[in-house]
């Protein structure tokens, strides 16, 4: 409305301003007239500075308007103008001055609640801009460091060169585990590196946690269930001992406390003496036993890597099975995929492992119809995978999370180190091992890392 009502103000005043014009032209050079056109040259020249200023005015407003949104001041003021379609134009630029303030204010709002939310987070973060420039470190990156805030990646470089050199080594999405010497203390830190592009410009955001309190913790609840397992296992063997001990005692002496003699005990004795005795025997042994499988887990032998050709270790593990399955009637399917040749590792721990793992699948499947067991082969992104499946009764979902633990074992006769020791001799591989079960079906799976054999056996040894 006030642009409409400007262009007709506009058009009135250069209207005006020929009129003026052509009467002058019609009385100029008469003698007569010589006062008339004078007058009209003043009012000429009145009109055509008029003119200029109205539209000068305006293009003053509108560039104080648009210097007032480059700048953010929201300050500007216009004043009150007699002229209408000066007011209502004013009134748009206030209009527009007032949401792009309210929306200046509402980015500010988000801002600060973004940097509040980064401050506090205990993960730390450093974001860099391009391949030098730190963008962001939060309070959380400063005290994992313990370093001032730089705002160059080389600056932090020169504190600690192997934590700089180890995070530029990691490509979009990677991550790793770090130990950094921090004033004296190592800490433990897991580092990840994701990737934007923001206005053209590249940026890199590196996560930093510190997991030492999370492993510390794990092997806390790792060594409590393994207490609460050696207990109850000792406690088993040790009860009926201290009682059978304490029942041979009362055979063996009097009411006062002193030793019977030999004819005072009589041959009705003898019987249950040998009987106690013997059970006394057996409990030692087991209880010998169980301590021999507790040092068995705990001094196992360092790897010896080699290549191992994956057919050949699982026509192995058939041969060496063949006669207790064939005496349980359990069919064994071997499937492996042509591109998967090779492991690196140790053969004869790898064959303890699937001895292990075969074992239990055989027992799984005892009252199990037309019982079957598959060790299959395949490559899964950088992993080369073995898995171990039976079509058994499959494992309690509550009991899933407890098989690894030492001494803990779902079968009644079972001694519950060989799933321990199977993850050991994973973890000694820098692999795992995993479980999937389900009511007829158990799969147990040995991821092996794909790595140059220098390399794993450099680890390895």
């Amino acid at each position: 409305m006030h642009l409409k009502r400007f262009s007709v103000l506009v058009t009135i005043r250069i209207t005006l301003l020929l009129l003026t014009m052509v009467g002058l032209a019609a009385i100029f050079g008469r003698a007569d007239l010589f006062f008339n056109q004078i007058i009209l040259g003043i009012l000429i020249s009145i009109q055509g500075v008029g003119l200029i200023r109205y539209v000068r005015k305006t293009n003053h407003d509108l560039a104080k308007f648009l210097l007032a949104i480059k700048n953010a001041d929201f300050t500007v003021h216009f004043g009150q103008e007699p002229d209408r379609s000066f007011q209502s134009l004013h009134a748009a630029f206030k209009e527009l001055l007032g949401s792009y303030q309210q929306l200046s204010a509402e980015r500010e709002v988000q801002y600060q609640y973004l940097q509040l939310l980064v401050s506090r987070i205990n993960v730390g973060i450093i974001s860099l801009r391009g391949s030098d420039h730190i963008a962001l470190m939060n309070q959380a990156a400063l005290s994992l460091l313990q370093t001032d805030l730089y705002h160059h990646w080389h600056n932090l470089e020169r504190k600690y060169p192997q934590f700089v050199q180890a995070v530029d080594a990691l490509g979009e999405g990677e991550s790793k585990l770090l130990e950094l010497k921090v004033a004296e203390e190592t800490k433990r830190l897991s580092v990840q590196v994701r990737s934007a592009i923001l206005r053209q410009e590249s940026y890199r955001i590196i996560t930093l946690h510190d997991i030492e309190q999370e492993i510390n913790q794990s092997e806390i609840d790792a060594y409590h269930r393994l207490i609460r397992t050696l207990t109850h296992e000792i406690m088993n063997s040790i009860t009926p001992i201290a009682s059978l001990s304490e029942t041979l005692l009362m055979l063996l002496k009097d009411q006062h406390g002193h030793l019977k003699p030999w004819s005072a005990v009589g041959e009705n004795y003898l019987e249950d003496l040998a009987r106690s005795l013997h059970t006394i025997s057996r409990r030692s042994d087991g209880l010998l036993r169980f301590v021999e499988d507790y040092r068995r887990l705990a001094k196992l032998p360092q790897p010896q890597p080699e290549v191992v050709v994956v057919t050949d270790l699982l026509r192995t593990i058939e041969q060496l099975m063949q006669a207790e399955l064939r005496r349980q009637n359990i069919t064994l399917t071997i499937r492996t995929q042509p591109e998967v040749t090779t492991v690196w590792g140790d053969p004869h721990l790898i064959e303890q492992v699937l001895i292990n793992l075969v074992t239990n699948s055989i027992h799984a499947v005892e009252a199990t119809t037309d019982p079957h067991i598959i060790l299959a082969c395949y490559a899964e992104q950088e992993q080369t995978v073995i898995e171990v499946t039976d079509n058994g009764a499959g494992i309690d979902p509550d009991k899933l999370d407890q098989i690894f633990i030492p001494f803990f074992s779902t079968k009644a006769q079972g001694s519950g180190i060989g799933l321990s020791l199977s993850r050991h001799i994973m973890t000694l591989h820098h692999g795992s091992i995993r479980v999937q079960s389900s009511p007829g079906r158990t799969t147990f799976l040995l991821h092996f890392r794909k790595t140059t054999h220098s390399a794993l056996a450099e680890n390895l040894t």
